[in-house]
């Protein structure tokens, strides 16, 4: 009998929430919200927000946000309540119990999806709100619309939204399917920690070329087979992560190309299953990204 092997629910999804894009059209929507002590309000600081003792997100009532923050409409609960997020700026001071503010990339893995979701939207958002208050095209100073989603130039009158930038991420495997490439960035090479090969898309490029060239750049491998497994938002600092899985032509090309990746190395299904664990000699990607969700799927099957 041949079994079905399950590949691992993706990680950070936006599912969970209403976001009630319609909603938005509203120009008063945000200032009822706030004025409204049933409106559920999540507080972020760049990619930090607070959690209870028992490890979920933390919510405010609108009036306990004591700093000046920014303001936009998140969606609706379950049970219809408003969801703001109130974005901080970076040397605003939180509240006293500061250790119980976590960032995004440490806790995403262990939120519900719902709550996964949530936050990475509310860091999507509130770094856009902080990071763009001026047009790009006349450098006037824009107003905020569409509840915290636009932003109206005061001079040439355009309008921005948010964006992302589409990045490839993927997992290399051999032609056999038991062996997977990882590479060490120059960064992580004190901590001995591999992760699967990622780059931008660049203007004009298609996600499968972009994944070509991505590996045999930084690893000197050609790829071919090139299988979708998923995508995840991911607010560093604004990408969208687009993940395949592709199989080595030769694998033995694989090279770092000494610059962005200082190391290559292939690890059997023992090794990075070890390594997935917290044992043996190298580090791998933690819960909340991508990179370990495609690690995962393979050594799945």
């Amino acid at each position: 009998m041949t079994m079905k092997t399950t590949r691992p629910r993706p990680v950070l999804p936006t599912t969970g929430i209403d976001r009630a894009g319609q909603e938005r059209l509203d120009p008063d929507l945000v200032e009822r919200l706030r004025a409204d002590s049933g409106t559920h309000v999540l507080v972020v600081q760049d990619d930090r927000a607070a959690l209870t003792a028992d490890r979920t997100l933390r919510f405010v009532a609108p009036g306990d946000v004591r700093e000046n923050a920014q303001w936009a409409f998140l969606g609706r609960d379950a049970e219809g309540a408003g969801l703001l997020v109130a974005a901080l700026s970076a040397d605003a001071t939180v509240a006293d119990d500061a250790q119980d503010w976590v960032p995004l990339r440490t806790i995403g893995g262990e939120l519900s999806d719902a709550e996964a979701g949530l936050l990475v939207e509310a860091v999507c958002l509130s770094r856009w709100l902080r990071d763009a208050p001026f047009c790009a095209a006349c450098g006037e100073r824009t107003q905020l619309s569409m509840a915290g989603w636009s932003r109206l130039c005061s001079g040439c009158r355009r309008e921005h939204f948010p964006r992302n930038d589409p990045a490839v991420i993927v997992a290399v495997i051999d032609a056999s399917g038991e062996r997977l490439l990882l590479g060490q960035n120059a960064l992580w090479a004190a901590e001995g920690r591999y992760s699967t090969f990622a780059g931008f898309v660049e203007a004009g490029e298609s996600l499968e070329t972009a994944v070509v060239r991505e590996v045999e750049e930084e690893a000197g491998v050609r790829v071919t087979d090139l299988r979708y497994r998923g995508s995840q938002a991911w607010p560093y600092p604004r990408s969208l992560m687009l993940g395949f899985e592709a199989t080595a032509i030769d694998a033995d090309e694989a090279r770092p190309d000494g610059d962005e990746i200082v190391r290559v190395r292939w690890f059997t299904r023992a090794e990075a299953a070890a390594a997935m664990a917290g044992e043996g000699d190298a580090r791998l990607p933690g819960a909340a990204s991508i990179a370990h969700r495609l690690i995962a799927g393979w050594l799945a099957g």
